[in-house]
């Protein structure tokens, strides 16, 4: 078996910063890319080094040949049932023909393993993958990172840079797990090559709660911020139920409504991170909120110049 890494979706934002990680880490990299993917995207991914397979129709037979002689196929697809359920099915037979020993799944969120179905959409489509995943002969690795970090600079609803706001539902002072998409693809690339990854391992390159965001956003702007408490956990689920069924988005990866579900489950007890695995492999410099916020805003000076 050779060390060759397969990456699934590495067009994507999280796939292609995966495919580049391993790269850095002078692995032999394969991408594999439908037809109808964008060609400046295609090309990109070979003048960084990685070799791609084209396929053109996502199927066992074709995926196999791509999968032949990888010890690891990584998923960063992103989608709904059709892809999450559907495609990583597809992904994962065909890596078990082709021999390979090892699968890393998209999963990439919160530990979704303590909440119930019904509380979150798209997790409960990763719970439902794993379903399969684990009932079939080969060896799995699950990477949670808690929130990407990345969405503090302005998806998330939580700093409103111009009004001088933190925002924050429950307890201001909860820890909240966040991880960069850079820390999150190198600690991925690591773990593909790592032949004796668990079945879950958790990661968070920072643990902050939204008055730690406020001192910092005080520190790096020297202006003040203030606070508002939205709401708790409680009004939040309500809300949820009413975006919902005004605007369902059953066909939106990310609908509002779902961001409201991801951070209800952030602010849950049942998502607190105790022990993170940041320490499987040294070297790695994982990425403060402080110093993620930094760049942010002195991007923000640059681009008004």
């Amino acid at each position: 078996m050779e060390n060759i890494i397969l990456v699934a979706g590495a067009t994507g934002n999280l796939g292609e910063r995966i495919v580049k990680a391993l790269l850095r880490l002078k692995a032999d990299v394969r991408v594999i890319v439908r037809a109808s993917s964008n060609a400046a995207k295609i090309s990109h991914l070979e003048n960084m080094g990685a070799q791609v397979f084209i396929v053109n129709n996502w199927n066992k037979e074709e995926l196999t040949v791509a999968c032949k002689n990888c010890s690891c196929v990584v998923s960063a697809l992103a989608g709904l049932e059709e892809t999450i359920i559907g495609a990583q099915k597809i992904l994962l037979d065909a890596a078990i023909e082709a021999g390979v020993l090892r699968f890393i799944p998209s999963d990439y969120s919160l530990d979704f393993t303590s909440f119930r179905d019904g509380e979150n959409r798209n997790l409960d489509l990763r719970r439902k993958f794993h379903v399969y995943l684990d009932s079939r002969p080969i060896a799995s690795t699950t990477i949670f990172n808690g929130a990407f970090a990345d969405l503090l600079k302005g998806e998330m609803p939580m700093i409103f840079l111009r009004k001088k706001l933190v925002l924050h539902w429950g307890n201001a002072d909860r820890k909240l797990a966040f991880t960069t998409m850079d820390n999150t693809a190198e600690f991925t690339a690591h773990a593909s090559l790592d032949r004796g990854t668990p079945r879950y391992l958790h990661i968070a390159g920072d643990q902050v709660s939204a008055r730690d965001v406020k001192t910092i956003m005080i520190q790096l702007t020297g202006h003040k911020f203030r606070m508002i408490r939205t709401g708790g956990q409680h009004l939040l689920g309500l809300l949820i139920k009413i975006a919902r069924a005004f605007s369902p988005g059953k066909d939106e990866l990310y609908p509002a409504w779902q961001g409201m579900q991801y951070m209800h489950n952030m602010i849950d007890d049942r998502a607190q991170l105790s022990k993170p695995d940041n320490d499987r492999y040294p070297g790695m410099h994982w990425t403060s909120i402080q110093e993620m916020l930094k760049a942010w805003l002195e991007s923000e000076v640059a681009a008004k110049k």
